[in-house]
């Protein structure tokens, strides 16, 4: 049934008209194997329309049983909590979708008793300090044209292109057709979520030591085995296309070199995540007094919500400098 779904899914647009991306396809039928996975351990009770008996497969969830399992999850001390159950109740709608119109099953998400989890509003985003990200670049070579070194000049690149905003996907599909360096611009870069048109793009603006680290990487590139390939971003010995779990334990690796946390203890090896730089290149940008419309610009938004969001993190602080900065007003 799930093979079935995902089959579903990939030869099927989104409400946007454009294929699901791949990445959303697992997401959403990770979500099914999630609910799957309950139902296997037969955690149900007569809570549900059926009475107490075990569910035998999807078709039988009705929205009892679907309360009782997005609670479970809730209470699972997961770390994920309500924001996590939120995304599961969210990517679990299109599959209930598919099951009411392959199998005439009741749909579960039209039921008024269906629990509804909502986005928990008070989770800021946290954006890094200025020395943290000073740090990472120090042990990457901190921009010095001697270190010659392939991991190290890729590893300052990335961190210096993560600075400027992009999301880490973004990062990681870039093309070398993408880079303008001549004229200290990426793009036009394709936004990859919520309500943006197909064909639609955004120009993002480099800093000045940005393009430097770029124009280097792209010097140390050229004696990887890979270097005809289109991907900006290559592996380290030899190896294709940077991925997104070998970001996430880079950026941790050399959180690590810089003296944060120890990626070789479970409690402390996940000091920084890649969207915590574009939570950090919003408040830069709105502290150096760039105004909310070109911020939603280069971040790629249509929605204000989004930039509140993202803003909320160091808005007291903008708020203490911005005034500050008046001196005596009287």
């Amino acid at each position: 049934m799930l093979s079935d779904y995902a089959t579903h899914l990939r030869a099927s647009n989104n409400k946007r008209g454009r294929p699901y991306a791949e990445k959303t396809v697992t997401a959403y039928t990770k979500a099914a194997r999630t609910l799957d996975r309950w139902i296997t351990a037969g955690e149900q009770n007569s809570t549900s329309s059926t009475a107490g008996v075990a569910l035998a497969d999807f078709t039988q969830c009705d929205a009892p049983a679907l309360n009782l399992f997005f609670r479970a999850h809730y209470d699972g001390g997961k770390g994920e909590r309500q924001g996590g159950t939120h995304t599961l109740q969210r990517n679990l709608r299109p599959f209930f979708k598919w099951l009411s119109e392959e199998y005439d099953h009741a749909n579960p998400y039209d039921d008024a008793r269906l629990q509804r989890y909502a986005h928990p509003e008070d989770v800021r985003p946290q954006t890094l300090s200025d020395e943290f990200i000073r740090d990472l670049l120090q042990v990457t070579g901190g921009g010095n044209p001697r270190v010659r070194a392939f991991e190290k000049v890729r590893d300052h690149a990335i961190i210096r292109v993560l600075t400027e905003g992009l999301r880490a996907e973004e990062l990681l599909s870039l093309r070398l057709d993408h880079l303008h360096l001549e004229q200290g611009l990426i793009g036009p870069v394709t936004p990859l979520k919520e309500a943006r048109a197909s064909g639609e793009g955004r120009i993002i603006p480099l800093q000045p030591k940005t393009v430097v680290s770029l124009t280097r990487y792209l010097r140390a590139r050229e004696s990887h085995k890979r270097a005809a390939d289109p991907w900006v971003w290559m592996g380290t010995r030899g190896r294709d296309r940077l991925t997104y779990s070998g970001l996430y334990r880079m950026l941790n690796r050399r959180a690590a070199d810089a003296g944060y946390g120890n990626p070789d203890d479970p409690e402390s090896r996940s000091i920084v995540h890649p969207h915590q730089f574009r939570h950090t290149t919003v408040d830069d940008l709105l502290s150096a007094g760039v105004s909310e419309g070109d911020v939603m610009t280069i971040a790629g938004w249509k929605d204000p919500s989004m930039l509140r969001r993202y803003a909320a993190d160091m808005a007291t602080s903008r708020a203490v400098t911005a005034v500050k900065r008046m001196g005596d007003r009287y």
